[in-house]
């Protein structure tokens, strides 16, 4: 509010400002030239000065440009980097620099999509392959023990080859705080590959929309080996409902910790935003956990709006690694008087605080 408040202002004083010189300067009878930013100049004011609409245009726009970039619509593009990361995405077009580096960008233009991207491609159809078939069989199996343990090795297995297939690089720490059965896990969201970023250390029950094709495949294969919570479109809006099941996985100890994604939808990787209360509503312990992308190498981020799941992937099997960084953070519990979104927001200040992101209550 302050900003735009500041950027009307702005406007108008500018305005108000031209209006005074040209008023002073035909009093002296001189000529008047303002040169603007974007090459514009004002006429002579050896006539008449006359107000035409256009006048302001120029202004409006700056008005209108510091509106638009504000703090919430910089967060749904890819970050800003501060030089060429030898990757298509830089903060300005590519330009020729030097014969060297341009014959060193072709280089890696060709070990990336000839060699790099081939390689990844096989490795996920491999682990989406395993999982969909290895899941399926487990799932023929009586409930027991056996059946756990062999449901949880075959994911720990196939979201490793997974992760492979990006070439993930991931440092976790404290992992004395990972997440224990009977709780929920909530994390920052950047890229649909938090799951696997995640599961690679460990097993969760996941908690989504059902799909249709090739996810749909892959979420109907999971639930049949180990108990994952998939809502159809008309259930998502009933929250009693959701809760309640939530509810009944959490009070039940053999199952996974529940993997939610607070924020319900990705951001850039420089930000955290408001929480959503449902998950904070359960009363059971909550494991929060902070997630961090080094962009150097390349963007996690998924922009829904620019890319489409298959092209989103194309990108990332073809950049040179996906370096990520993820703290366990010690579990918490609701305290006495404190409200949902209390929680959620002392839970999401404690995330970006840890991953160095900033804390937006937007």
């Amino acid at each position: 509010s302050v900003k735009r408040h500041a950027a009307l202002g702005h406007v108008v004083c500018c305005y108000w400002a031209t209006l005074r010189m040209e008023r002073g300067a035909k009093e002296k009878n001189q000529h008047l030239y303002k040169p603007y930013s974007n090459g514009m100049t004002f006429q002579s004011l050896l006539s008449e000065p006359e107000f035409e609409m256009a006048d302001i245009m120029s202004f409006c726009r700056r008005g209108v440009e510091s509106i638009v970039d504000d703090e919430v619509t910089k967060r749904f593009s890819a970050e800003e980097l501060e030089s060429w990361n030898l990757l298509t995405r830089s903060n300005y077009n590519f330009r020729h620099i030097s014969l060297r580096l341009s014959v060193l960008w072709g280089l890696g233009l060709l070990i990336r999509y000839s060699f790099l991207l081939p390689l990844r491609i096989t490795l996920a159809a491999t682990g989406i392959g395993l999982l969909v078939v290895l899941t399926t069989i487990v799932g023929f199996l009586p409930s027991g023990r056996l059946r756990t343990y062999l449901s949880e090795k075959i994911h720990m297995m196939c979201y490793r080859i997974c992760v492979r297939a990006l070439t993930a690089i991931i440092t976790y720490h404290n992992s004395e705080n990972k997440p224990k059965n009977g709780g929920i896990c909530v994390a920052n969201h950047t890229t649909p590959i938090d799951v696997i970023i995640l599961a690679n250390d460990g097993c969760y029950s996941m908690v989504g929309q059902v799909h249709g094709g090739l996810i749909g495949v892959v979420q109907r294969a999971m639930v049949k080996s180990s108990p994952h919570i998939w809502f159809e479109r008309s259930e998502v809006k009933d929250r009693h409902l959701v809760a309640k099941m939530l509810s009944n996985h959490v009070a039940d100890k053999t199952n996974h910790p529940i993997l939610i994604f607070p924020e319900g939808t990705c951001i850039n990787n420089t930000s955290v935003m408001m929480f959503k209360k449902g998950s904070f509503e359960i009363g059971c312990t909550v494991y929060p956990v902070a997630i961090k992308y080094d962009p150097r190498f390349g963007d996690a981020f998924w922009n829904s709006g620019k890319f489409g799941m298959v092209s989103y992937l194309l990108r990332m099997m073809s950049s040179w690694a996906i370096v990520c960084s993820v703290w366990y953070l010690p579990p918490v519990n609701r305290e006495e008087g404190e409200d949902a979104v209390q929680f959620a927001n002392r839970v999401k200040a404690a995330i970006a605080r840890q991953g160095g992101l900033v804390d937006l209550l937007w």
